[in-house]
């Protein structure tokens, strides 16, 4: 019986460890805290896991695995298996997606922008670049249209950013840099210790960021219309590790993505529609722009920039007018959809 006993000991503890062995853990970074922003991995994570009985988990890092500008890096070389990243940290690691960062692109809900990333990310140019950092597209992050707090007076028209230092990356800096401006690219980490210490008067964000990063304490005025363009922040995954998943747990990840997106909809537009509260309750002046100023804004950064852009990307063998109009005729369609 001891026998018996002994080998129904070992075969149970052999199957334990079989057990565990088939479990997938997987590491996720990004950075700053959990916000609006983060909101759809957390709820992937959770999705994931419900489906696969636990056997498919995310362990999700703020900072603790790499720096925000340095996660498509690790992305490369196996160091995690999924990241968050913008194109503009690194744009000439990423140039398709730039053409999503291109100021005044007309996109005007955060449902658009779902549509026009996605539909970015699975043209064949964006799969074949992000392939050389063994990164596979998943999802967008999708943000409304970047706004300035700024400090001091508040700036009512385009001729007064003349020498303005903001904190702005992509195509919003391009944006600036037209009409005067002095865009620098300090990480979204880095803009509240920038505004305070003076180093820039502005920083460009979308509403969830000048929350969770401070730079809605240190502003006396936020621009409520200016909407230039927005930043595009993909999920990734390291191609390694997904072409490693089993079926199951493949169709657990895939699947769980336009709910997770659908989430991160609901939660954002609930911050959206209590803005003005927060405004109210810092004391921040909201300054609206005028059609005319916008309008001259939109003429100098808008066309071209987006020309601009074209050029030199067709220049470095990027179907860069191709990216373009997919961008224009998805926000078409989508519309037409609605």
């Amino acid at each position: 019986m001891n026998h018996i006993a002994a080998k129904l000991t070992v075969a149970a503890f052999s199957l334990g460890l079989a057990t565990e062995a088939m479990a997938t853990e997987w590491n996720v970074s990004v950075w700053g805290k959990r916000r609006a922003f983060t909101e759809h991995v957390h709820k992937l994570a959770e999705l994931v896991e419900q489906k696969t009985n636990g056997e498919f988990t995310m362990n999700i890092s703020y900072g603790g695995l790499s720096k925000n500008t340095e996660n498509l890096d690790g992305i490369s070389i196996g160091a995690f298996e999924m990241a968050q990243f913008c194109a503009g940290y690194h744009a000439d690691k990423n140039r398709a997606i730039t053409v999503l960062e291109l100021p005044f692109l007309g996109v005007n809900t955060l449902a658009e922008e779902v549509a026009v990333s996605h539909a970015v990310y699975a043209h064949p140019a964006v799969a074949k670049e992000m392939a050389q950092w063994n990164a596979r597209m998943l999802m967008t992050s999708p943000m409304p249209q970047y706004n300035l707090v700024g400090t001091g007076k508040a700036r009512h028209k385009i001729s007064e950013f003349g020498g303005m230092r903001v904190r702005a990356t992509g195509g919003i800096g391009e944006a600036f840099r037209a009409v005067g401006g002095v865009p620098t690219s300090v990480t979204s980490s880095e803009a509240y210790q920038a505004m305070e210490s003076g180093v820039v008067d502005t920083v460009a964000f979308a509403q969830h960021a000048h929350l969770s990063f401070g730079t809605i304490n240190e502003a006396d005025w936020w621009t409520a219309n200016l909407n230039p363009g927005t930043v595009n922040c993909p999920i990734v995954v390291n191609i390694d590790a997904y072409d490693a998943l089993s079926d199951a747990e493949r169709e657990a990840l895939d699947s769980s993505v336009d709910e997770s997106i659908a989430y991160y909809l609901d939660n954002y537009g609930e911050l959206l529609t209590r803005w003005d509260a927060v405004l109210a309750e810092k004391g921040v002046e909201k300054v609206m722009i005028s059609d005319e100023e916008l309008a001259e804004f939109k003429k100098v950064a808008g066309d071209p920039i987006q020309q601009a852009w074209i050029k030199e990307m067709s220049a470095q063998g990027m179907p860069a007018q191709e990216l373009f109009d997919l961008v224009n005729d998805t926000l078409a369609k989508t519309r037409a959809g609605n």
